[in-house]
C-alpha cells in the first residue's frame, strides 16, 4: 500500500481533528498560552483528553510529577494500541519507524490501520498519519488564534464543544456494553465524590484524575473479563 492511499485514508481523521483541536487552542488561549505554545503542544503531543488534562493542570500551576503521572495514566492505551498493531507491520517498519509512527498512533488511526486486510508498511502508515498530524497542529494555530480575538460569550459557548466530542465518543459503545456503561458511572460518581467530598476534595485535580482511571479501569476488568475465546479471535 502507498503513502497515496494512507493520506486518503487520513483525510477524514486530519479534518475531525481540525475542529477538536480548535476548541484546544482556544481554551489553551484562555489559559494564558500563546499560539506558539499552543501548536508546540499539539505537535509534541496529540492526544486529546492527555492535552486537556495537561492544560487544566498546567494552569492550577501543578507539579511537574503530577502532570506527567497523569498523561502517562491517560494515554498508557496507545501502548495496547501500538502492541496490537505491531502484530499486521510488515518488514519496512523496523524500530525507529515503530517508533516514530507510535508517537501518532491515535484511536482513529489504530483503528484504520487496524481495519486494512493483510500487513501494512511504512509507506501507507506515514500517509495515514500526516493528514491527521497536519489537521491537530492546524487546528490548535486556528483556535488559539480566535481564543485572542472572539469575546468571551462566543469562546465559551465553542469551548461546550470538547465536551460534545466526548459524549459522542461514550455514548455509542455505551449503548451496547454494561461494561461500558458500568465504567462510566462509576468514574462520574468517583469524580463527583472528590470534588464534592469533605477530605477528598484536598486531592489535586491530577492525582483525582489517576486515581478515578485506576480505580475504575481494575474494577471493570475484575467484573467483566474478556473471555479467552474472544481474546485467541482478537490476536487471529
Amino acid at each position: 500500500m502507498t503513502f497515496t492511499k494512507g493520506f486518503k485514508d487520513g483525510i477524514p481523521i486530519g479534518l475531525g481533528y481540525l475542529s477538536v483541536s480548535f476548541t484546544f487552542g482556544m481554551m489553551a488561549a484562555r489559559a494564558g498560552l500563546t499560539i506558539a505554545q499552543a501548536v508546540f503542544i499539539s505537535m509534541t503531543n496529540v492526544t486529546s483528553a492527555g492535552q486537556l488534562a495537561g492544560l487544566n493542570l498546567i494552569a492550577a500551576g501543578a507539579p511537574m510529577l503530577e502532570v506527567a503521572l497523569t498523561q502517562f495514566i491517560i494515554n498508557l492505551r496507545y501502548a495496547l494500541m501500538s502492541l496490537s498493531l505491531s502484530q499486521k507491520l510488515d518488514g519496512s517498519m523496523t524500530t525507529p519507524h515503530r517508533m516514530l509512527f507510535a508517537f501518532c498512533n491515535t484511536d482513529e488511526v489504530f483503528a484504520v490501520a487496524a481495519g486494512q486486510k493483510g500487513s501494512v508498511g511504512r509507506r501507507y502508515l506515514y500517509g495515514l498519519i500526516a493528514a491527521p498530524y497536519i489537521g491537530w497542529a492546524l487546528g490548535t494555530c486556528l483556535g488559539a488564534a480566535a481564543g485572542t480575538l472572539l469575546p468571551d460569550i462566543l469562546r465559551d459557548a465553542l469551548g461546550v464543544a470538547i465536551y460534545a466530542m466526548f459524549i459522542a465518543i461514550v455514548v455509542p459503545p455505551a449503548k451496547h456494553s454494561r461494561a461500558v456503561r458500568l465504567a462510566v458511572v462509576l468514574a462520574a460518581a468517583l469524580s463527583c465524590a472528590m470534588y464534592y467530598l469533605p477530605g477528598l476534595n484536598r486531592i489535586s485535580s491530577g492525582f483525582a484524575i489517576i486515581i478515578c482511571a485506576v480505580a475504575v479501569s481494575a474494577l471493570c476488568a475484575r467484573l467483566f473479563p474478556i473471555p479467552e475465546s474472544d481474546e485467541e479471535e482478537d490476536a487471529a
